[in-house]
């Protein structure tokens, strides 16, 4: 009975590995230059893509920025044709700049205040 016990815990266990390292893999494929899918993504001031992000976005509306200025890559890597916007007021308001979904930017984000995540 022991050894019963032992092999299925063996086997739940090795299960479990398997599973957490596909997730991993499938998370990995979905990702672009670290931005995890569906996720905005700021980069650190003139960082290149290839650091992680300084910040990430998933949910929907309006994201305030602090101590961003210089320049930085943004990258909506979003799914299913969500928008970002960079936006010059805090609340996502007065935004001058459209990104569709994989698409990304070089900007100042001096003047840049907020960011807004918007659905298709």
């Amino acid at each position: 009975m022991r050894r019963i016990l032992h092999a299925a815990a063996a086997l739940a266990l090795a299960t479990a590995a398997v599973t957490t390292l596909g997730a991993t893999g499938a998370q990995a494929a979905d990702s672009w230059d670290g931005c995890p899918s569906g996720a905005v993504c700021v980069y650190g001031e003139g960082a290149p893509t290839s650091t992680p992000p300084t910040d990430v976005f998933y949910s929907y509306g309006a994201h305030n920025l602090s101590n961003k200025s210089g320049w930085h890559w943004v990258l909506n890597n979003q799914t299913g044709g969500a928008h970002a916007h960079l936006c010059l007021g805090y609340n996502g308001t007065d935004c001058t700049y459209d990104m569709p979904a994989q698409n990304g930017v070089w900007a100042d984000l001096g003047p840049v205040n907020s960011i807004t995540l918007d659905r298709p």
